[in-house]
């Protein structure tokens, strides 16, 4: 399969402005959700995409037959191929990321997946795209200030530091599925894109619960309806949002962008759960917020400096040929007057 390479997106339009900032919202309302319903993580993972499935797969056969067609057969298979490698990435995201708070401490998880951005742009590097230097400060300030917010203490234990390496692993796989993503929604409706990989995504995390032996069911009305919430929210209007906005803006960004969950969950965990923020968090989201304002700012000057995109000049006709007697060269022009005046 070729190297995943998006091509030249557009301006970024009023649309996908808005499209981010509900997908920030709702993603926000996901930690908190998590942590109210009384249902293991996997789990809880596995009924949010396959619950969202169920809610886009039918209108998905309705309104773009033709397009999931069309992913079955000739190049729509390559096309199909990114969908799929992308679920299988969020399933590795979630399968990586979740438990290893179970490992380590919350913060340090926290702490450890947020390290997104960095993992994007090395993959932005890789596709051979040069991320503009004010990203990589951006960036850097965006991961600092996360990690100073959750007040990150890494474990010395063998179990703590087995956690640390799955929160990172569930970075690396959450900028994967973003990176994918982002190719495959060149071609690819929202619709059809989130239904193939959500579906992906949920069968093979049903597959590690089963493996695992992880309780599906049996759960208080309660957590049901936390997982629901869980649905509507993160999963339909977070991320499919986020996929959408992926056709207009850079997954660089878009993994940036997700940093801002946190101080949404502080909020929302606030309001609804009764858990104050700590008053040393406050500089870290406000370095985190900074990092974000820096990599926006970085890829609207470089959009500016792009310029629209210019369809290409036709190649000049070739010119018509002159008389060889005027235009050719001078034994040309010799041999000419010797051709009429006529052969010896």
């Amino acid at each position: 399969m070729p190297a995943a390479v998006p091509p030249p997106r557009g301006p970024i339009d009023p649309l996908s402005v808005g499209a981010v900032a509900v997908a920030i919202a709702a993603v926000s309302s996901s930690a908190p959700l998590i942590a109210f319903a009384a249902a293991p993580a996997l789990a809880t993972a596995f009924w949010r995409n396959f619950l969202a499935v169920g809610v886009l797969g039918p209108v998905a056969l309705l309104r773009r037959r033709a397009e999931l067609t069309a992913l079955t057969r000739g190049t729509g298979r390559r096309d199909a191929g990114y969908c799929a490698l992308a679920g299988l990435a969020l399933a590795a995201h979630f399968a990586t990321w979740m438990p290893s708070a179970k490992l380590t401490s919350v913060a340090a998880a926290t702490a450890l997946v947020v390290t997104q951005p960095v993992w994007q742009g090395l993959i932005a590097l890789g596709q051979g795209r040069r991320l503009p230097p004010l990203g990589w400060i951006g960036i850097g300030l965006a991961v600092a200030g996360a990690v100073w917010a959750v007040g990150a203490d890494f474990g010395v234990s063998g179990r703590a530091v087995a956690g640390d390496l799955l929160a990172v692993a569930g970075g690396m796989a959450a900028a994967v599925y973003t990176a994918l993503g982002e190719r495959a929604r060149s071609t690819i409706s929202t619709l059809g894109y989130t239904t193939i990989c959500y579906g992906v995504c949920a069968a093979a995390l049903l597959v590690v619960c089963l493996a695992g032996g992880v309780r599906l069911g049996g759960y208080t009305a309660s957590t049901w309806l936390a997982v629901l919430g869980l649905v509507v929210g993160a999963q339909l209007l977070g991320h499919s949002m986020f996929n959408y906005a992926l056709r207009r803006i850079s997954a660089t960004t878009i993994s940036v962008l997700f940093l801002l969950e946190a101080p949404g969950a502080a909020l929302i965990a606030w309001a609804w759960l009764g858990q104050v923020p700590r008053a040393a968090a406050l500089p870290g989201l406000v370095l985190l917020l900074a990092g974000v304002a820096v990599v926006l700012h970085g890829e609207a000057r470089s959009g500016r400096r792009a310029g629209p995109e210019v369809a290409p000049e036709p190649p000049p006709a070739a010119p018509e040929a002159a008389p060889a007697a005027t235009s050719g060269p001078r034994i040309s022009r010799r041999y000419s007057r010797w051709w009429r005046r006529g052969r010896p």
